[in-house]
């Protein structure tokens, strides 16, 4: 304990010195986390999402805490009927009981995981391509400030939702390997196995991050061939990280055994039978990869802009390319670090491009960080390699990185999603619950929501959380589950929703009945239904 406390001093002595030695960047730095704050927490209440997914977890969580349920199993995957491990749940539960129930808590969690992304993708441009030891790293706080604005960003950036971790955890992965590469550093084993496992059980295509890893594990294995106490360590220490690795894994392992093993049967199936989605053959990929790099680069770092975009891939390729060529031709040693980047980058596009379905802007959440990260390093290392050689070229440079990010901070600015109205989807599912155990009068009742991309659990978390008598019906349980009405939010256009005969499994389920009540409220219609009487 006395050593943890003398670590925690040398470290904090660290940072102190570090801030008063370079205020500027410390100043600057700020200013960063303060505007990525505001963009993720301003009317967070009101433009999260809340539907039923985010209803579903509520509810899930809230049990853990009221009902003491464990949870031993995470949300499931919207193709291939397979199911996330429940480390999502654990993480976001306190958030949940701090708020008082209030879904507004795991927001603004995220939201804070955003921001400390944000300070994450700073310290990882300084650390491997900043070189000096006084000056601001212009590059590294430019990387993270294209990071904090960017809209596609933001948006999953302040709702809760498990892939909205991805981000922070995937890169905390690599700078946990890359400590033990490159440093030699060989706790950060412990922390690379904590966040993994979170990276795993947030989105299953964090998978694609698992060949970067396994590749300097590896190599920080062979570091160690000449050194017999250093192996041991490494050994051992990676020891301990797969067996803490398999604890987090455990209980998504425990609840599949109890299940017949259908979670890895789906698997299987998803990744080695269904051509339909995925192609086991990896040279497929090879004609989707620029389309795919151009629309990766398009959703999140220029804002939806196509010819800024590709300018972008342009400068950092040609960047690239024009740093290689330098030391090669100087016989000086290329930067190490832009090694786990490119590694990282290329699994992730060929894995995604094995992929034969609509890859959606959360598909890339793994890698979110790699094209500000790159951007922010070329420049650094640009930089660096023209001071005092060609007064001429440096200008050019200059002129063309400032335009490029003026550019990027001033489409990020047009697309804001704080420029759209507030969807005000958690007060509309509170006003609607709040009306629906006004109008059941204390007595029970079903419940049923009619909607293109929602289902029931958003409002019926708030029912649950007032003791509402909300009974969900069992077909195969009829008459216990059957109540004498029916709520029916339908969130279509009143000529859409025909709730008397509508196909909904709640409503046929319901039997024959008639509309006794209806409200248009929050921007839905809300029905009452009863049973006809014979």
């Amino acid at each position: 304990m006395e050593k943890i406390k003398v670590k925690n001093k040398i470290f904090l002595g660290g940072v102190l010195l570090w801030m008063k030695s370079h205020k500027t960047e410390f100043i600057l730095l700020i200013v960063v986390l303060m505007t990525a704050s505001f963009l993720r927490l301003f009317k967070i209440s009101q433009y999260m999402t809340f539907l039923g997914d985010e209803g579903r977890d509520a509810i899930i969580v809230r049990n853990l805490w009221v009902k003491f349920d464990p949870i031993l199993i995470g949300p499931g995957t919207s193709i291939g009927n397979m199911y996330l491990g429940p480390l999502y749940y654990y993480l976001i539960a306190p958030s949940l009981l701090i708020a008082n129930f209030s879904p507004v808590g795991p927001s603004v969690f995220i939201a804070l995981t955003g921001v400390a992304t944000v300070f994450l993708v700073w310290l990882v441009i300084r650390k491997w391509f900043y070189r000096k030891k006084e000056g601001v790293a212009y590059g590294a706080l430019a990387g993270a400030f294209l990071y904090a604005v960017a809209p596609t960003v933001i948006i999953y950036s302040r709702s809760s939702w498990n892939p909205n971790i991805m981000p922070f955890v995937s890169l905390l992965s690599i700078y946990s390997i890359w400590q033990v590469f490159a440093n030699r550093r060989y706790n950060w084993l412990l922390v690379l196995a904590v966040s993994y496992a979170f990276v795993v059980q947030s989105h299953y295509l964090g998978l694609l991050l698992l060949p970067t890893i396994l590749i300097f594990w590896a190599a920080a294995f062979f570091q160690t061939k000449k050194e017999n106490s250093l192996r041991k360590i490494f050994l051992k220490k990676s020891l301990i990280s797969g067996i803490i690795l398999s604890l987090l894994m455990s209980p998504l392992f425990i609840f599949d055994a109890r299940h017949g093993w259908n979670n890895f049967a789906a698997m299987k199936k998803f990744f080695l039978e269904r051509q339909t989605t995925v192609s086991a053959k990896p040279w497929n990929s090879i004609p989707n990869l620029f389309p795919l790099l151009q629309k990766f680069i398009v959703r999140t770092t220029s804002s939806f802009n196509i010819t800024l975009g590709n300018l972008l891939i342009a400068f950092i390729a040609l960047s690239l390319l024009g740093l290689a060529y330098y030391f090669w031709k100087n016989k000086k040693k290329f930067n190490k670090n832009y090694l786990i980047l490119l590694t990282w980058l290329a699994f992730g596009m060929v894995g995604l491009g094995l992929y034969k379905q609509e890859i959606y802007d959360h598909y890339f959440g793994f890698m979110f960080t790699v094209p500000f990260i790159l951007g922010g390093a070329v420049f650094t290392s640009v930089a660096s390699v023209l001071a005092g050689k060609n007064k001429l070229a440096t200008k050019i440079f200059y002129a063309v990185s400032g335009g490029i990010f003026l550019s990027l901070v001033y489409f990020a600015w047009a697309a804001s999603p704080l420029k759209s109205t507030p969807n005000g989807q958690l007060q509309r599912s509170q006003i609607v619950a709040d009306k629906i155990i006004a109008e059941s009068q204390g007595q029970k009742f079903n419940l049923a929501v009619v909607a293109e991309r929602n289902y029931e659990d958003g409002y019926q978390y708030f029912l649950e959380k007032d003791n509402a008598p909300v009974v969900e019906i069992d077909a195969q349980k009829a008459e216990e589950t059957i109540t004498n009405q029916l709520f029916v939010v339908c969130e279509m256009s009143k000529e859409k929703c025909n709730v008397v005969n509508n196909a909904k499994a709640q409503v046929a389920n319901f039997g024959w009945s008639q509309i006794e009540g209806q409200w248009d409220i929050a921007g839905v219609t809300l029905y009452k239904l009863v049973h006809v009487e014979e």
